[in-house]
């Protein structure tokens, strides 16, 4: 178990996908100059809000149990308080309960997640069924096909982006036990959207990718 500082947020992150901040909010600002001045790796713990909102101090009312750690790659004050900063989803976390540190940021008790596979065969079958559906899907909507990464791990991370998924389902993404599971999820929800799609004319926002503000 570790001790990292939490940043709540209306969002969910996933290992390898970028997280831009603009901070403000003074007990962010210290919990950055703690991160940048304290800590070899500066990483802090992204979890989303289940109840309540981002800004203020009794802002989340109840978080997620499975988080994100993000590390801080690139940090700069742009004046007037504010810092803009660039940070990269690296590992998933169970947020084991809170810290009393004094601080004036949430401390989360935390147990690093490794990532687990599961049935390799599952797992390669499920990327060739998982690359089809998404394919099917770019084509429904008459979209760019990108170039679907076919590491099982990526892939399976990627789904919430490709059909901008909402909180909901993209915290059930993250929360997976491995990835055998989270492939199939990520299969039944790219159908899913497929079907709304086609017999309703759903069509998900483009994701944006936005300075997330504090």
């Amino acid at each position: 178990m570790a001790q990292v500082p939490l940043f709540p947020l209306g969002t969910v992150l996933v290992p390898g996908a970028p997280l831009p901040l603009q901070i403000f909010e003074p007990r962010y600002v210290v919990m950055l100059s703690d991160l940048v001045n304290a800590m070899e790796v500066p990483e802090f713990g992204v979890v989303a809000i289940r109840q309540g909102h981002e800004v203020g101090p009794e802002s989340a009312h109840d978080l997620h149990e499975v988080g994100c750690l993000a590390r801080v790659t690139q940090a700069a004050s742009v004046g007037d308080g504010r810092y803009l900063v660039v940070s990269t989803g690296v590992q998933r976390f169970h947020l084991d309960g809170l810290a009393e540190t004094g601080s004036p940021y949430l401390t989360g008790e935390v147990t690093v997640l490794e990532e687990r596979e599961g049935d390799a065969q599952e797992v390669a079958e499920l990327v060739t069924r998982l690359h089809d559906a998404l394919h099917r899907y770019a084509r429904t909507l008459g979209a760019q096909e990108p170039q679907w990464s076919h590491d099982p791990v990526e892939l399976s991370y990627t789904v919430g982006d490709a059909v901008g998924l909402d909180l909901g389902d993209r915290q059930r993404l993250l929360a997976a036990p491995d990835t055998e599971t989270r492939l199939r999820l990520g299969l039944r929800l790219v159908r899913r959207e497929q079907g709304l799609a086609q017999t309703l004319g759903v069509v998900p926002p483009t994701p944006e990718h936005g300075w997330n503000p504090n």
